[in-house]
């Protein structure tokens, strides 16, 4: 069983996050520069079995998409395209970075710590993939 991978993607950065090889927990990897993100995959894919990505799909609270589907649909036409054996799903990012800072606050990071928005995005990856990871649980029972 191939490993779990979430994306965060931002017009500046992109956190990432990975499930271990039992997709039991997910864990912050890293966060890169999007610009490096497609290098960054390549990578890692050599290294990793993934079966999975899994990219945060950007809603409002209305539930219509918000103005970064815009930057993420042309990237993810780009991942099928470039790995086609590989499943890429989306699921919602709504309150992600909000519950990544109240996660830093409940884990006792400094205020100056918490404006790492590197950080932030890396949580906010983690977020995705616990709650993809729970969905799927929850469909199985």
């Amino acid at each position: 069983m191939g490993r779990l991978l979430a994306i965060d993607y931002g017009k500046k950065r992109t956190g990432i996050a990975v499930s271990d090889s039992l997709q039991i927990i997910a864990n912050g990897l890293t966060t890169v520069e999007t610009s490096r993100l497609l290098d960054f995959l390549h990578d890692y894919l050599q290294k990793e079995e993934v079966s999975t990505i899994v990219v945060g799909l950007p809603k409002q609270m209305n539930n219509e998409l918000s103005e970064n589907i815009r930057r993420i649909e042309p990237f993810v036409n780009r991942l099928h395209k470039l790995y086609p054996n590989l499943q890429i799903e989306y699921f919602d990012e709504r309150f992600t970075s909000k519950m990544a800072h109240q996660s830093m606050i409940d884990g006792g990071l400094k205020k100056k710590d918490r404006q790492n928005k590197a950080l932030v995005d890396e949580i906010s990856a983690t977020i995705i993939l616990q709650g993809y990871m729970e969905s799927k649980r929850m469909n199985y029972k």
